[in-house]
């Protein structure tokens, strides 16, 4: 079976190589990434039940595109059956959390409660509360790592038939899923201030520390042999003179200095931190995607 990242020679065989893309497995992995790293922020039980609904409508969306993109042109049995799973269970995890909306989110009740009480005792004006039911149950948060714990079916499946060594294939198809998906995760948390500006900069570093600390386990897998140092030293050629290895190094530092200056960012008081600590996940993104399907392509 033809390998998900895999390099098609062209008709002319003095031009550079076309990287085929296998869009099924890559968009498996950054939805189950996407998703592990929603149920991460909602198990604190602070961000807004609408960031919920956003993610997994993004999500959820790209899982099912890989379902039918790995159906039209490369079937892989397990990989999509278990694209399929996500899928439901993306679903299941939605109705249940539209069906409890009113029991609202703990952590921003008590944030609300407690700024209209402390309102009202400066003013003597009540601000406008918002209604929610205590009959109904929170939405559970362990819901949403259902998922993620099935995709992972997947994510192994699609790694196995991507070359030899299958371990190898696997390892980066696993870590790329989370490096994307905290990166990713990172930047739609950092738009979502501006919906719940009184939320807390805990989600936000959370997130922000998981790409750091899985930034090293991304570079680890794409330096294992045969890795991006063959590239580098030309035993790979990448069709592009060493242009394209050296153009992954940038990515490669680009990210972590991104996730530097994310945390110095957030760590100033001004609430402007963090809609600049967003603009630099923008960034980090580019580059993140750069370090993760630069090296898939050169090393195809």
């Amino acid at each position: 079976m033809a390998s998900p990242w895999s390099t098609v020679e062209p008709s002319n065989a003095s031009g550079p190589g076309v990287i085929d893309l296998d869009a099924a497995t890559f968009l498996l992995q950054w939805a189950v990434g996407g998703l592990f790293f929603m149920w991460l922020t909602g198990r604190r039980r602070e961000v807004g039940i609408g960031y919920g609904w956003t993610i997994r409508i993004t999500f959820g969306l790209m899982a099912a595109g890989g379902v039918v993109v790995g159906l039209a042109l490369d079937p892989v049995p397990v990989r999509d059956a278990s694209a399929v799973a996500v899928v439901v269970a993306t679903v299941v995890a939605m109705v249940v959390s539209v069906l409890r909306r009113r029991a609202g989110v703990a952590g921003q009740r008590g944030v609300e409660e407690r700024r209209t009480a402390r309102v009202a005792a400066m003013t003597g004006v009540d601000r406008d509360r918002v209604d929610y039911d205590d009959a109904v149950p929170e939405f559970p948060p362990w819901l949403d790592l259902v998922a993620p714990v099935v995709g992972l079916v997947g994510l192994v499946a699609g790694g196995m038939v991507a070359g030899d060594p299958a371990l190898l294939a696997v390892a980066r198809t696993l870590v790329g899923s989370l490096f994307l998906g905290a990166v990713t995760s990172a930047m739609l948390l950092g738009h979502w201030y501006l919906v719940q500006p009184g939320l807390a900069r805990g989600p936000l570093m959370e997130l922000v520390t998981w790409t750091g600390l899985v930034w090293p386990f991304e570079l680890l897998v794409l330096l294992w042999p045969t890795g991006m140092l063959s590239v580098l030293d030309g035993s790979i050629p990448d069709g592009y003179n060493g242009l394209l290895g050296w153009f992954w190094v940038a990515c490669t530092v680009s990210t972590l200095g991104l996730v530097v200056a994310t945390r110095a960012a957030l760590a100033e008081r001004q609430y402007a931190a963090v809609m600049a600590a967003t603009g630099l996940l923008y960034l980090a993104i580019l580059t993140a995607f750069g370090m993760d399907l630069v090296a898939r392509a050169a090393l195809a």
